[in-house]
């Protein structure tokens, strides 16, 4: 049987998403959820990026502005972003300080994420969901 990297050779796994309120973005994901900057670069091609992770993983997000703007269609209430914090206490501390932000916990599209976990809209309307659970 062939195993999983045998068939998908990936080293890193990135989501880029274009932006037009990358500093916002910044804040949100880096000083309000405590992502670190993995790398970043401006004037590139018109374009100025932002990447953020966990530290040591293989996997992060990319945040996009081009100098002349960009559509950034809304996303649906149901597009998210999930984070497994088993710690309730430690979950809970980043919610209360992405609220000090001015980003309060927001109803879920799908009640599944009210059990366990609060849902939080980033500056593009995006959401994010600390969720209290080991993962999978």
């Amino acid at each position: 049987m062939t195993k999983w990297s045998d068939r998908l050779p990936a080293v890193q796994f990135r989501i880029a998403r274009p932006t037009d309120q990358l500093t916002k973005m910044v804040e949100f994901y880096h000083d309000g959820l405590g992502l670190e900057v993995v790398g970043s670069f401006e004037k590139h091609d018109g374009y100025d990026g932002v990447m953020l992770g966990l530290p040591g993983t293989g996997y992060h997000l990319e945040f996009t502005q081009h100098e002349n703007g960009s559509p950034c269609p809304a996303p649906t209430e149901d597009n998210l972003l999930v984070f497994y914090i088993p710690d309730k206490e430690k979950r809970d501390c980043i919610a209360a300080h992405l609220a000090e932000m001015g980003y309060t916990e927001v109803k879920p599209e799908n009640p599944y994420w009210e059990k366990n976990g609060i849902t939080i809209a980033d500056p593009d309307g995006w959401r994010i969901v600390l969720q209290n659970t080991n993962g999978i």
